[in-house]
């Protein structure tokens, strides 16, 4: 197995090799410094502009009415459970460190030190073999707290009015305002704004601030809640703990749908099997309060019927009269799409199946670096051009997210994630853009990156699909993406044809020229 593409920026070789990192919680907006002229890029002749957008007379209602038959709908558990020993083995490769073989494996650093007997966490070497404990000493609750659909940013969150129902309350929310990204952002904009970067129910973060902090509903919470709703995790601020929250919820949702995390591990030390009946958006709040809570006692009464399914009854009524089943239909098949960038060029695959946005997120995205090779966050001169034809919803922050059905809505269908777009040349929310006209150019701006590439990502009703498995893997110009065992590796393939996902520069390894003509 090749080594994890996260850890580290090599210098310039003869293979002019670069790490091409992830979109995450944590903006790195590029904006020119005052006094600067911005640069500009001429849009290729060959590249058509954009065109208008079609006339919409009225978006269409997506047919999710929301109802509950009274019973929810049954999850089927995941196949291939850890064996009864709770034990596995993993052989280190050059340049990991023992935080991310835990992290992938879902344990802790110092579990994997006593496991092993290692002297310190840096006591390892590539090719030692590792043994990983997963095991449990109990099967957790199997109280279905969510429907999936209300974990994601899906179908069910169209018609909810956030900001009015925050206002509503009256709580510490309503009031509150924050320095978030170069911006004062009231506490309503934040909740939104993690909810779409993520694509996580707003409902969800919503209970978690009330059941840990009352901010929802009370007007004056403790002044230990203030700066930390959530409680002592991750950063101050409530960008911050709702952005811990939500990679945390992620992590537990395709974990256990995609049986890579069957565990739940407490603050305490304590680890709870998942109990096979349980959903995977119950699976994904689990996990969240598991790292909340400082003792089996609390994490057990907070999942338990007057902990967190009160809290948001209490708030919003019944969590499963917003089912929408199925969330992701049988035959799920993407639309065609093309290698994203213009037509006879040749970019690099640098980055294999990894988050859509942070941790845990289905490793739904894909990393390509542009023909111009650039080793650090200088832009691109190329142009990240459209995959399909597509409805522009959001573009801002090195973030463009567009719509493949045209309804206008971000919850509903396929929606396809460009990010690392510079913000000039980046193309204008509302746009209507054909297949190969441009998108915009790859940089580092947006989320972390430490040399300019694009990352992309897909989501169906709101769900991050996996790019390498599951129900429909990425396929761009008749490349299929297929996973590894650790996120950034992988490969693509086209009939006989394969590229595998390097940190260099190398046409006959990882070099894809695009077709992707306007």
């Amino acid at each position: 197995m090749k080594r994890l593409h996260w850890l580290r920026l090599l210098g310039t070789c003869m293979l002019c090799c670069i790490t091409a990192s992830c979109a995450c919680s944590v903006p790195n907006q590029q904006t020119p410094a005052a006094g600067t002229e911005a640069v500009r890029f001429p849009v290729p002749a060959t590249l058509a502009t954009a065109t208008p957008p079609p006339t919409f007379t009225s978006l269409p209602s997506p047919a999710y009415p929301g109802t509950y038959s009274g019973t929810p709908t049954p999850n089927p558990a995941p196949a291939d459970l850890p064996n009864g020993e709770g034990i596995e083995t993993y052989v280190v490769q050059p340049g990991e460190t023992l935080s991310q073989i835990a992290l992938v494996f879902g344990c802790t650093v110092e579990e994997i030190v006593a496991a092993n007997g290692l002297a310190s966490a840096n006591a390892i070497r590539a090719g030692q073999t590792l043994y990983i404990p997963i095991t449990a000493t109990e099967t957790g609750p199997y109280l279905k707290l969510i429907p999936d659909s209300e974990l994601v940013y899906g179908p069910a969150t169209i018609h909810f009015d956030l900001e009015g129902f925050v206002a509503e309350q009256g709580g510490y929310l309503a009031s509150y305002t924050e320095w978030t990204e170069g911006q004062a952002r009231t506490g309503p904009q934040i909740v939104q704004l993690v909810s779409q970067r993520f694509s996580v129910g707003p409902r969800v973060l919503l209970a978690l601030l009330e059941l840990r902090a009352g901010w929802v509903t009370q007007s004056s919470p403790p002044t230990e809640k203030l700066d930390a709703p959530l409680g002592s995790v991750g950063q101050a601020g409530l960008f911050n703990q709702l952005s811990w929250a939500a990679v945390k919820l992620n992590e537990g949702y395709y974990g256990w749908k995609y049986n890579s995390r069957t565990t739940i591990h407490l603050r305490s030390g304590h680890r709870f099997a998942i109990a096979p009946e349980l959903n995977p958006g119950s699976a994904g709040v689990q996990d969240c309060l598991g790292e909340l809570a400082l003792s089996k006692e609390e994490w057990l009464s907070a999942i338990g019927a007057e902990g967190f399914l009160a809290t948001y009854q209490r708030l919003f009524g019944n969590p499963f009269a917003y089912t929408v089943d199925p969330l992701l239909p049988p035959d799920l098949t993407q639309p065609e799409m093309k290698l994203p960038w213009e037509a006879g060029k040749m970019w690099y695959y640098t980055g294999g199946p990894h988050g859509g946005w942070g941790n845990g997120s289905g490793r739904a995205a894909l990393d390509f670096v542009p023909s111009d090779k650039i080793p650090h966050c200088a832009v691109s001169q190329d142009w990240v051009t459209a995959a399909a034809p597509v409805l522009v919803l959001r573009s801002d922050y090195g973030e463009v997210i567009v719509d493949l059905d045209g309804d206008g809505y971000e919850q509903s269908g396929w929606v396809v994630l460009y990010m690392h777009v510079y913000y000039e040349g980046r193309v204008a929310a509302g746009t209507y853009v054909e297949q190969g006209q441009p998108i915009g150019h790859p940089s580092c701006e947006g989320g972390f990156a430490d040399a300019s590439h694009l990352h992309i990502a897909r989501r169906y009703n709101g769900e991050w699909i996996p790019a390498g498995s599951g129900p429909a893997p990425m396929v761009l110009s008749g490349w299929t993406a297929h996973k590894d065992l650790m996120p950034y590796n992988g490969t693509l393939t086209k009939g006989d044809e394969v590229r595998t996902a390097e940190e260099c520069w190398t046409p006959e390894i990882n070099g894809l020229v695009s077709d992707n003509a306007p």
